[in-house]
């Protein structure tokens, strides 16, 4: 009888022990740890952004009818409008325009610009990307809940 419970002992020892090994601070973690690295919430790093007009705006960019688009139409006839309108320019005149149009731009390497707003439930995304001298632009909306 002594026996048989010095052997449960000895297997919940065991078992414990393998679980613990799963989750110890010595076992490796399956993500890789940078803590700080974490982009701060929205609304902590930077101010909000002003809403764009729908139509043209005082930096002359013509923001159209954005509140009905469909982005599958929207975004193409964006995308041809600042390919258009940026046609040969370097990426410091293409920042200056953007930034009189309302985008916040960071450039790393290549030059990144954005409008991100939110509108009722939905983030609004306006973005243009400059690599190897020619201008990518898109459009994004991501809604919360059901329409």
């Amino acid at each position: 009888m002594r026996f048989g419970i010095f052997l449960l002992i000895a297997a919940l020892a065991a078992c414990s022990t393998a679980a613990g090994g799963a989750g110890s601070a010595d076992a490796p973690l399956p993500f890789p740890v940078e803590r700080g690295s974490a982009l701060p919430p929205p609304g902590e790093a930077a101010p909000a952004q002003s809403v764009p007009p729908e139509g043209a705006g005082p930096g002359g960019i013509d923001f159209g009818q954005w509140r009905n688009a469909d982005p599958a139409t929207y975004a193409p006839a964006f995308q041809t409008q600042i390919r258009t309108r940026f046609a040969g320019q370097d990426a410091a005149a293409i920042r200056a325009d953007l930034e009189r149009n309302g985008f916040t731009c960071n450039q790393s390497g290549r030059l990144d610009c954005r409008i991100e707003i939110m509108e009722r439930q939905c983030a609004v995304d306006w973005y243009v990307v400059v690599e190897r001298g020619q201008p990518v632009a898109g459009f994004d909306r991501m809604c919360l809940g059901a329409r």
